[in-house]
């Protein structure tokens, strides 16, 4: 099958083929990027006139909740959603039940992923045996099994000693460590942002600190092993500060946010809203400036989504019951566009960079660009419409996000993974 695609605004070529131009896909692939590109028989016309035409995004943190807690979410679900995001990409976090912490565990979202998913699915192994932060996995073993990076994600590891030797450990396979920042003690069970809007609420609060002294902690350690680490959901002023210096001393770190932490603040748990329940917390309007400072300049490199899927009962509960995270996948885009680009603090060229290039070089995958002779994923994004999110037309098995009812901007009209069109017109084949 040959795909045509006419008339679209191109970003995202690292053969610097950019502008309004037509894309050919045959056999899986992008055979051409011109001008005028004629028609030809059989061949599938999508009119991209008045969108951009850009690679298919690549997440670096997702739950897919697949195998143990398919309830929540699975791999075909997960993927649906992903696919109406504009996700062509995700790397799915170990926390499942049981934990992608071998070989098998590994291969089995591989392999699920090729017969159920809609989209490519990159598992990332655990850090620590069963994420419980006392042995090392067998990163070596991981690695050949088909992880991408390693975490233990949902869980800090809390041993100084053990996030050292993970850091030298996984440098030897060039295997990127991804650190959920936060120390647990300070962290001391409080639900939300620490601050006034937790004591007008009554509920126990999370300082910034218990994301900041560990962020601070695993630097020093990148900065004396002289080895990469990947910091993930970073929401403080002082974390990307922190990170900010620390680049500038040449210290081999990487860093991300999440939508919600340039969105919202924690004023959207007022009224004991759970949707709005994330770990880490939600933060004050100068933390979510400060956190598209560090968009802006690049101390932080990606945006993902954190996509945390959770059962209505899971989050139908007291705000102290409630679990934490929210779904992302079909919101991470609009929201990208609505309160980063149109508002003039990055271009579309540093979104693709934010959202598919960074992602997929941390990662070490072969996708985030729109190259001649790359598998051909690709969306196609109108940054002009404007709409109202309803949760309840979301794909995902799951509805907690607290952006229902929003108005924003950007739709995906396309999705396009490894030459096969899998959402067409907004709507998923």
């Amino acid at each position: 099958m040959r795909i045509l695609i006419k008339n679209g605004h191109v970003i995202g070529s690292s053969q610097k083929k950019s502008g309004i131009l037509d894309v050919v896909i045959e056999n899986g692939r992008i055979t051409e990027i011109g001008k005028d590109l004629q028609e030809q028989p059989n061949c599938d016309l999508i009119d991209a006139t008045g969108k951009y035409i850009l690679p298919g995004l690549v997440d670096a943190h997702c739950h897919l909740r697949d195998p143990g807690f398919e309830y929540k979410e699975d791999i075909e679900s997960g993927t649906r959603s992903a696919a109406m995001g504009g996700f062509t990409s995700v790397a799915c976090m170990p926390n499942t039940n049981p934990v992608i912490d071998n070989q098998a565990m590994v291969k089995y979202v591989i392999n699920k992923g090729k017969h159920e998913a809609l989209v490519n699915v990159y598992p990332i192994g655990a850090i620590s045996k069963g994420q419980k932060g006392e042995e090392l996995s067998e990163i070596g073993e991981l690695k050949f099994a088909g992880a991408v990076a390693v975490s233990d994600d949902g869980k800090p590891v809390r041993s100084a000693a053990l996030m050292k030797k993970v850091l030298q450990y996984a440098s030897m396979f060039d295997m990127t460590v991804i650190s959920h920042c936060e120390d647990l003690e300070l962290a001391d069970e409080g639900v939300m942002n620490e601050g006034y809007q937790s004591t007008v609420m009554g509920l126990k609060g999370i300082p910034s600190a218990a994301e900041e002294v560990m962020v601070s902690r695993d630097l020093i350690l990148a900065e004396y092993t002289k080895t990469p680490i990947h910091l993930a959901h970073i929401s403080t002023e002082l974390s990307v500060d922190l990170i900010r210096n620390a680049k500038k001393r040449g210290v081999k770190v990487t860093a991300e946010t999440c939508p919600h932490y340039f969105s919202i603040t924690e004023e959207a748990c007022s009224g004991f809203n759970t949707y709005a329940k994330v770990n880490p917390p939600l933060r004050t309007q100068k933390d979510v400036d400060a956190v598209i400072d560090g968009l802006r300049d690049g101390t932080i490199d990606i945006i993902a989504t954190d996509h945390a899927p959770h059962h209505y009962d899971e989050k139908n509960v007291e705000f102290n019951a409630a679990l934490n995270g929210m779904v992302g996948f079909e919101t991470a885009l609009p929201l990208a566009i609505t309160n980063l680009v149109r508002p003039g603090h990055i271009t579309m060229e540093k979104l693709v960079e934010k959202m598919c290039v960074n992602p997929s070089k941390i990662l070490g995958l072969n996708k985030g660009v729109l190259d001649i002779g790359r598998p051909a994923d690709i969306v196609i994004v109108d940054v002009e419409e404007e709409y109202t999110v309803d949760i309840q037309k979301f794909q995902s098995k799951a509805k907690n996000s607290p952006f229902d009812g929003y108005r924003l901007y950007g739709t995906v009209n396309c999705t396009i993974v490894n030459g096969k069109i899998v959402v067409r017109e907004k709507v998923l084949l």
